[in-house]
């Protein structure tokens, strides 16, 4: 990264990190970055109570780019004590307005994973410049089209010391970079998710295990792609439902690793 976009970055940065709310203690904030010329913008939440250090999470969003889903996750993160970050892969302004137009968009990054993987670092760096966050004590999670993007992140090579991928896409051209990968996975998916189908889970664990990745895969019976998300509906048969056991089982498991991955104090 040049020296003129390092300065951009932490002017904005540093921009985000203004109380948007005198005395409130969960601080929430837009956060404009840069990664090939292109702006991005992401979403800080952090606890102000906490003091010092602390550790971090990039949260990747879901085909429809940084909604009000994907900020309240990051806002439950801040609240566990975590710096949250939700990195933005589609661009400043770029926000699909119907399901349509998130696979088309979603799909331009799933075509180019150099360019996927690009904005997933971005993201990164730009996290590692808030002062608050301890740089050795970083981990990443994605839904859907965001898990996807998090395990792509990992198979870089990125230094993060984990991934949790919540209903995430699973494929990738390049299983062989899974060597690359310096942290822990967990994988969290439906039996029934036909984005993700048994095939899929199956293709990823070899990937892993010829890898020589330390990883974990949690199965939820009968939830299917979306089972986290509420406005999915609570129709299985349309292959995106919200599963309110799924989504408990899946948060608690996340929280899980993280105390594997650090621990918060």
């Amino acid at each position: 990264m040049n020296s003129t976009r390092t300065g951009m970055i932490l002017v904005a940065v540093l921009a985000a990190l203004i109380p948007t709310l005198a005395g409130a203690k969960l601080h929430q904030q837009a956060v404009d970055y840069q990664q090939g010329g292109a702006v991005l913008s992401g979403y800080l939440a952090y606890d102000d109570s906490f003091a010092g250090l602390r550790p971090a999470v990039l949260v990747y969003h879901h085909w429809m780019g940084i909604d009000q889903y994907i900020k309240d996750r990051t806002d439950q993160l801040a609240k566990l004590g975590y710096v949250a970050f939700a990195g933005d892969i589609y661009g400043k302004g770029v926000r699909p307005a119907n399901a349509t137009e998130a696979g088309v968009i979603s799909t331009t990054y799933r075509n180019d994973r150099a360019l996927m993987r690009k904005r997933a670092q971005a993201a990164l760096d730009t996290l590692r410049l808030i002062p608050r966050v301890d740089v050795k004590r970083i981990a990443a999670i994605g839904y859907c089209f965001g898990g996807g993007v998090a395990l792509e992140l990992a198979r870089s090579g990125a230094d993060i010391a984990g991934v949790a991928s919540f209903h995430g896409t699973l494929d990738t051209p390049h299983p062989e970079d899974a060597k690359n990968i310096k942290g822990k996975i967990l994988v969290m998916q439906g039996t029934d998710d036909p984005v993700a189908p048994i095939k899929a889970i199956g293709d990823l664990e070899d990937e892993m295990r010829n890898g020589g990745v330390d990883y974990e895969i949690n199965l939820y019976g009968g939830a299917v792609h979306s089972f986290t998300q509420p406005m999915a509906g609570n129709d299985p048969k349309t292959g995106n439902a919200y599963n309110p056991e799924a989504d408990r089982r899946s948060w608690q498991a996340m929280k899980d690793f993280f105390a594997e991955l650090f621990t918060l104090r």
